[in-house]
Parts: C-alpha cells; structure tokens; sequence
C-alpha cells in the first residue's frame, strides 16, 4: 500500500495530464501532491526517506522550471535526473564499501559480497539506461507519448528489472546450496 502512496503523485500528473492535456498544470498539481504528500509522510512517520526528498526537491526545481520558462522538457527530464542521482548513489556507495542494496535487504538476504557487487553494478548500469531512455522517448515521442510511458513504461521496466534480479539471486542462492 505504501508504494501505491508513493507513486500517487504520478498517477494525479498523469490523470490531470489526460483530463486537460495540459503539461504545465499537470505538472503543478504534480508539486502541489508531491509536497503534501511529503507533509503527509513527515506527519505520519515524522521522516521522509533519503529518495523522498530528493524526488521532491527534483519535482520542485525541474516541475518549477517548467511552469515558468512554459517548457516541458524540463519536467521530462526529472525521471532520467533521478535514476541517474540513484545510480550515482549506488555507485558511491559501492566505491565506499557502503552497499547500499546490502544494507536495504542484506537483512532478508545472504549474499556473498561478490554477489552484492554483481547486483549493485546491474542496478547501476539499468538506472544509467533507464535514464537515457527516457529522454529518448521525451525527445523522439509526443508530449502524450511520453506522459504514458512516464506512468506505464518506467515503472514496468523498473518491475521487469526486479523480477531479473530475484530470479537472479534465487538461481545464486541454490548453486550456493
């Protein structure tokens, strides 16, 4: 239920999208949502999560830079700026010898730390991809193209991509056995 609240905001920019075909007020309901929903968390969890702020933050700037200059393209560009802020993470925290991915779910899963790096590199490079395909489709794609790949194509991929990589553990973790 919690994940269905967090992508809530994409839905209503989605729905404001396709009742008036209007990015720029689609794009300022989307901020209007996003920061009540980030009062929503704070209230309830007295805490927004790392990833939390920074989509707002990107919601905030790339969303305000496309009410005021009138120009879509900048709120097309905050799925790649994220996923690309996500990779760079992941990668930070490789290259600290801070997983990132170890810490979230190393709890629930056993891995070797070679297998942990293997994931963290395929999430990184995937992120990476993910980004550039969405500017592909914002700058080859009409603006209703890209809106329903926004809502439909990403969060698909992202899913896809989660399901490669749990099959990926299970078939690791029975060689392991």
């Amino acid at each position: 239920m919690k994940a269905v609240f967090e992508f809530l905001v994409v839905i209503i920019f989605f729905a404001t999208y396709e009742l008036t075909k209007n990015i720029i007020l689609a794009t300022e309901v989307a901020i209007a949502a996003g920061v009540v929903q980030a009062g929503w968390c704070l209230f309830k969890y007295r805490r927004l999560q790392t990833m939390q702020w920074v989509s707002l933050l990107l919601v905030i700037v790339f969303g305000g830079a496309t009410i005021f200059l009138k120009n879509p393209h900048f709120i097309m560009w905050k799925p790649s700026v994220l996923f690309w802020v996500m990779a760079a993470g992941l990668l930070l925290s490789q290259l600290l010898n801070k997983n990132i991915l170890k810490n979230t779910i190393g709890k629930e899963i056993m891995l070797s730390e070679t297998m942990w790096r293997k994931l963290t590199y395929a999430w990184i490079i995937f992120l990476v991809l993910l980004g550039g395909l969405n500017l592909i489709v914002a700058y080859n794609f009409t603006e209703g193209q890209w809106v329903k790949y926004k809502l439909f194509g990403s969060p698909v991929l992202l899913f896809l991509f989660a399901i490669g990589q749990s099959l990926y553990i299970n078939a690791s973790l029975k060689r392991e056995q």
